[in-house]
């Protein structure tokens, strides 16, 4: 991991971005705090670790899917920027114990608990299920997590966005922490953090729809 190569990456994504994009920002001091945490993010398309990366101050070390380390020059590009590897379809604990070590070392771990780009009814920000392994990370970890909402994201795959001038429009949403509850039983305790993280999900689109004047139709 390179620190320097990490700053350099967000430099440089953060001066397009203020080309580009014109972004809304709700509640960014609950990600700007001291010690481990997992920033849990919702999934429209690959481009949130960029976004999300650019409006913390803190470096986040993401957890990325086997399948982008393929190409020799990609695993060197997220290697120097500090993520690590997750293979969703097969053995996944080393990725897990990875991320609580990293958790209880104070480090900022981002996740995408969805697991996968969802959308419509399968999508967090609507109640749909999500992945428990973010729960058993900041239990073991023993530290909170801290959802954001991330909308606007699906309209970047494409060029046109990204040229001066061109104005995309991105929004930000940072919610409320989930604290584990370290009385209960590890297996219990995971099905319980992982409802009021649902649950929270839910609240943080919703102040943010009413808060940049959208609507859910508007959302995929």
């Amino acid at each position: 991991m390179s620190t320097a190569f990490y700053n350099l990456c967000k430099l440089g994504c953060t001066f397009v971005k203020l080309q580009c994009v014109r972004e809304f920002v709700l509640a960014p001091e609950r990600a700007h705090r001291p010690g481990g945490f997992i920033l849990a993010c919702t999934h429209l398309s690959h481009l949130e670790p960029i976004i999300v990366s650019c409006a913390v101050r803190r470096h986040v070390r993401w957890m990325a899917r086997i399948e982008f380390y393929k190409a020799r020059w990609g695993a060197s590009m997220l290697n120097w920027g500090g993520a690590f590897p997750v293979d969703r379809f097969g053995f996944s604990l080393p990725a897990v114990r990875n991320a609580i070590r990293l958790a209880s070392q104070g480090e900022v771990v981002g996740i995408f608990p969805e697991g996968e780009v969802s959308k419509g009814e399968r999508s967090a920000l609507r109640g749909a299920a999500i992945k428990r392994g973010v729960c058993a990370v900041a239990i073991h970890a023993k530290v909170p997590v801290v959802p954001v909402v991330v909308l606007g994201t699906d309209k970047l795959n494409r060029v046109p966005p990204w040229l001066p001038f061109k104005r995309a429009r991105v929004w930000i949403a940072f919610g409320n922490e989930i604290v584990p509850d370290l009385a209960l039983h590890r297996r219990a305790a995971r099905f319980e953090m992982a409802d009021r993280l649902r649950a929270e999900y839910v609240r943080t689109y919703r102040e943010l729809l009413q808060a940049a004047g959208l609507r859910d139709d508007q959302v995929p």
